[in-house]
């Protein structure tokens, strides 16, 4: 296991970031759990890569986590949020407003399958996921948003099958599984897997709304 390092939240920003996310459970868009635990898991993907992505699109983002923790802990990158429900998108936005961080954080509320056919296409140095999707509809509205060459991060249960990334279905768009970190965070072993694509996604994906998570491709 590696440790999580130096990367963190700027101390002035740690116990807004922490009420905030309150916040966000009172309402019902984050899960149970000390906030800190949160916080210490989502800065577990700081520790799968080698350096900061310029640009980076995080995938069901209504909650903050990770998107809040990893801007916050990457204070050069811009981000896009990606939400398709209108109260965690309203509120995510009023979030990033009381960070400060409006100038590099954008908002979107809409469908990853809509954001993966529109101008962020093959834009992203980084794509995240936590609790977004199952694995194959995750891929599919992930690879279309990459850079060939650029990256993937899950979050995936510790205990996963390694047949949960099967590389039959990842090839189908342009994806392979780089390597699965098992990360210590302070709070239990966080597991990040990696996925690189290797090829551009081909441009019948992503599917139409829905079509991803109805006929998964693995």
């Amino acid at each position: 296991m590696t440790d999580v390092g130096s990367e963190g939240v700027p101390p002035s920003h740690s116990s807004l970031l922490e009420s905030l996310l309150l916040e966000a459970r009172r309402y019902g868009f984050l899960g149970p759990g000390p906030v800190t635990d949160q916080i210490a898991r989502s800065l577990a993907f700081t520790k799968a890569v080698t350096a900061a992505p310029r640009l980076a699109i995080d995938l069901g983002s209504g909650g903050g986590i990770p998107g809040l923790v990893l801007a916050l802990a990457w204070p050069d990158t811009r981000w896009i949020f990606v939400d398709s429900n209108q109260r965690r998108t309203t509120w995510l936005g009023a979030a990033v407003a009381k960070l400060g961080a409006g100038r590099r954080l954008q908002v979107l509320c809409d469908r990853a399958e809509n954001v993966g056919r529109s101008s962020w296409r093959g834009s992203a140095d980084l794509v995240t996921a936590r609790s977004f999707a199952p694995p194959a509809p995750t891929a599919e509205c992930a690879a279309p948003l990459l850079k060939q060459g650029s990256r993937l991060l899950v979050a995936d249960p510790p205990d996963h099958s390694p047949s949960r990334w099967p590389v039959q279905g990842l090839a189908e768009v342009g994806l392979v599984l780089e390597k699965t970190h098992v990360i210590e965070t302070g709070s239990g072993p966080a597991s990040i897997s990696s996925l690189v694509a290797v090829s551009v996604c081909p441009s019948r994906y992503p599917r139409r709304v829905g079509i991803p998570l109805k006929r998964p491709l693995f």
